[in-house]
């Protein structure tokens, strides 16, 4: 744990040409967003609105989007302290990943990227980049067979065609409806790279969130990471041994780490206030 606390942030930015073109993002109805314990339709110009159902996405331990809820309370926490560093360092993108599958990185993403799109002064785009298996449509509920990301990489769909809103006011969500062949290269093309680069540079308010896969047994994650600012690393609490965290530290020693989030801990929750 020693080696997680002396994590080193150093600066590295990838300038990326040919940027691949994308339509201007919609913007929400200032008077439409989502109520406590209800999600709201949201009137969007060009992105296609989703309604989401409540009880799937408590199911899939989805909760960000309702402030009475006892867990919002440290996801805020977390989007606090990873807004006051990204925003020290001028980042904008943000690369999720965690040493071995079932660490809870998807489901701590798409929270973050709420609680992020909650911020009265952030709005957040969430991409779902862990082409191997990816799950954020799954856990949003959100039928995505025929736009989606790969559509895009392809060609066969603008860019902008491929996002959703999933009814939260700021928040756009451009998911991946199935796994890719050869993840690692695809993750590594220039296309890849024009889309992140893009995605950065379009609007200075906006945080984008990239779920990445796992960074033990495979390359997919670290084919992408020198392209984002900065990286946060989910632990699953007993799901990865002390060989496996240090082995993905290792992986992450030339990128800007912003901290290791352990997730699935017991702890009491404080209900109300403090």
């Amino acid at each position: 744990m020693e080696r997680i606390k002396e994590a080193i942030e150093r600066a590295k930015q990838e300038r990326l040409s040919n940027p691949l073109p994308l339509q201007e993002e919609p913007q929400a109805d200032p008077d439409s967003g989502p109520r406590e314990g209800s999600l709201r339709t949201v009137k969007y110009q060009q992105t296609k609105v989703v309604e989401l159902d409540m009880e799937h996405l408590a199911s899939q331990r989805i909760f960000a989007h309702q402030k009475s809820h006892p867990m919002t309370a440290f996801i805020d926490l977390l989007r606090t302290q990873v807004l006051q560093k990204m925003d020290e360092h001028g980042w904008r993108t943000l690369g999720i990943s965690s040493p071995t599958p079932r660490s809870g990185k998807t489901v701590m993403a798409i929270n973050l990227a709420i609680s992020i799109a909650r911020h009265t002064q952030k709005t957040a785009l969430l991409v779902d980049l862990d082409l191997r298996r990816p799950k954020v449509a799954q856990y949003l509920g959100l039928d995505c067979r025929v736009d989606s990301l790969v559509a895009a990489l392809k060609g066969k769909v603008d860019l902008a065609d491929a996002m959703v809103n999933p009814s939260i006011r700021h928040l756009v969500v451009l998911p991946t409806s199935r796994p890719v062949a050869n993840p690692a290269e695809a993750l590594a093309s220039n296309r890849v790279a024009g889309l992140i680069a893009d995605l950065r540079e379009r609007y200075e308010s906006r945080i984008v969130i990239f779920d990445l896969a796992p960074l033990v047994n495979t390359d997919d994650a670290l084919s992408v990471l020198p392209k984002m600012d900065a990286v946060l690393m989910v632990v699953g609490n007993g799901m990865s041994t002390k060989r496996e965290i240090e082995e993905s530290l290792r992986h992450l020693h030339s990128t800007n780490l912003l901290g290791v989030v352990l997730n699935k801990a017991e702890t009491d929750i404080t209900p109300a206030y403090y």
